[in-house]
């Protein structure tokens, strides 16, 4: 029988981890065990975890959380790996479906799922707006996929030695560049019947710092990706809409030679909002004309960020790629957390 080790990473995530805890012992097919990797939170976290019969791996000082994912896999023994993140809690069939994938298809590797529409805990318009995006873009790529979302995925172990640790160096996009390994080496598939509910960002400035943070290292990691056998990650903007962000902005000096010519940002704003009609009509559909406007309007300051970062990113592409050539494998898992 394949066995199931269940891995939180966890820091200062008291106010979501009974919630994460509880779907994942209301499992219709539980986990065999369930790790908290505790990374030197200052909250309650690890007491919670503890309090609901979980056994907490605690790091010593906070090293982001591909290195507490790195310490759930050295601590457990399971033939499968349910990466979840401590503000995701899951339907009741998560585990069984996961399973059921893997069980039928034995050149499947990894399995990834979706967010449901409504947050974990409502925090008003900008989280639902966070929600909405994440809800549709993942579902536009239901199937056979190159990239992998960590938030909720079930990893065979043998495709985890296989690909290798996780990078700890990368505290942003870190599943971006682990996908292009993964993907070299097994099937990923991204599906809907694996989900669960989400607790995501309410505050609009927080999340363009992350967005810009997070853009950041994109384009040196699908660099470094392009020279793998893996493909290419699927992403969650059209790259239409990030292109007529980037003109809108780039547009906005020429209103300096003459008010006219803002005619011009103005219709890359535009051609920003008409970029991707399944999404206007997707929001329409949840939330409304009014939010779909409000909706729209955070979307294209998140753009903003988007593009800020992927430029600034773009300089260090060359560092990346010479730090990335000294290193020509993949640290290994050890071999002592295999059962």
């Amino acid at each position: 029988m394949t066995t199931v080790s269940l891995i939180i990473p966890c820091y200062n995530a008291a106010r979501t981890l009974r919630l994460c805890l509880e779907s994942v012992l209301a499992q219709t097919r539980p986990p065999d065990e369930i790790v908290v990797v505790d990374d030197a939170s200052t909250d309650d976290s690890a007491r919670i975890a503890r309090e609901l019969g979980c056994r907490v791996v605690s790091l010593p000082d906070n090293r982001g959380v591909s290195a507490a994912r790195n310490a759930g896999v050295d601590g457990t023994d399971g033939d499968v790996v349910f990466f979840l993140d401590s503000d995701v809690a899951l339907r009741p069939d998560a585990v069984a479906n996961a399973l059921e994938i893997l069980d039928r298809d034995p050149g499947c590797g990894c399995v990834h799922g979706v967010y449901d529409t409504e947050p974990l805990i409502d925090d008003g318009p900008v989280e639902r707006y966070r929600i909405l995006h994440a809800v549709h873009w993942r579902r536009r790529h239901l199937g056979e996929v190159n990239g992998v979302v960590f938030a909720l995925a079930a990893i065979r172990r043998e495709a985890l030695l296989a690909a290798g640790r996780l990078d700890e160096s990368l505290r942003d996009s870190e599943d971006v560049e682990y996908g292009s390994r993964l993907s070299a080496r097994c099937r990923i598939v991204l599906t809907d019947t694996v989900a669960g509910r989400h607790d995501d960002g309410s505050r609009l400035l927080p999340i363009l710092a992350e967005q810009w943070r997070r853009a950041l290292p994109l384009i040196p990691l699908l660099v470094v990706a392009a020279s793998r056998d893996g493909g290419r990650p699927e992403h969650a903007n059209r790259p239409a809409g990030i292109l007529a962000c980037a003109l809108a902005l780039a547009g906005l000096p020429l209103g300096l030679a003459h008010p006219a010519l803002l005619a011009v940002p103005a219709a890359m704003v535009v051609g920003f909002v008409l970029a991707d009609p399944p999404l206007l009509r997707f929001v329409h559909r949840e939330r409304g004309a009014a939010f779909t406007a409000y909706f729209m309007a955070v979307h294209f300051a998140v753009h903003t960020a988007l593009v800020a970062g992927l430029a600034a990113g773009c300089l260090r592409v060359p560092a990346m790629l010479l730090d990335r050539g000294r290193r020509t494998r993949p640290e290994a898992y050890e071999k002592s957390g295999v059962g």
